[in-house]
């Protein structure tokens, strides 16, 4: 694993352990050589990871469409800044440039497109580890519904295992490092995708 997409808000939250986390993780990611790849903000959540990477002197690569570009909310400091056309050609640019997923907290948007990739790991069509960084227990109350979900028969089990997820930086990290992808589902082959 040397490139993770992060998928995060760009707001900042209410509570200012959201930013000082996600700095962190980009500080640590860039100690640990791994180039971020997200969605090119310089605000919120997504911006203060950014910029943690880039004041370790890591690698950042930007992935916006042209509309939010025009409104400047692009890092301006960034390694790479790849302008799309839209928001599906963005994820599948990310999506190319990545070998890892990792979700910190975020709002509607960073679930679409977590979710997006986690249901394309589900059908095979990448063997990625899918990390979420619980901070401060943010995502306690989906991880409950997504076990609910298996408990009432429309989530298999196996496919709830491929979230790695930790409240800790070091522990999502290590988790990801360490993955071992499920098998394909029987019923679909890559081929076949």
């Amino acid at each position: 694993m040397k490139r993770i997409v992060v998928f995060c808000g760009s707001s900042l939250g209410v509570e200012p352990m959201y930013a000082k986390e996600a700095y962190a993780l980009g500080k640590t990611m860039a100690n640990k050589q791994l180039t971020l790849v997200y969605g090119g903000a310089k605000i919120g959540v997504m911006g203060a990871l950014a910029t943690g990477v880039l004041d370790q002197g890591g690698e950042v690569i930007g992935v916006i469409p042209a509309f939010l570009k025009k409104k400047e909310v692009y890092h301006p400091n960034l390694t790479e800044l790849i302008v799309t056309q839209d928001m599906h050609e963005r994820k599948m640019k990310m999506h190319e440039l990545s070998d890892g997923i990792l979700m910190l907290p975020g709002g509607y948007g960073t679930l679409e497109e977590f979710f997006e990739m986690l249901t394309w790991g589900q059908l095979g069509l990448h063997s990625y580890p899918i990390g979420i960084l619980n901070t401060n227990g943010f995502y306690d109350a989906l991880l409950n519904m997504l076990q609910h979900m298996v408990s009432q028969g429309f989530v298999k089990e196996i496919n709830y295992s491929m979230l790695l997820v930790s409240n800790s930086i070091d522990g999502v990290l290590q988790k990801m490092a360490t993955y071992q992808p499920i098998p394909l589902p029987q019923w679909m082959t890559k081929d076949q995708t």
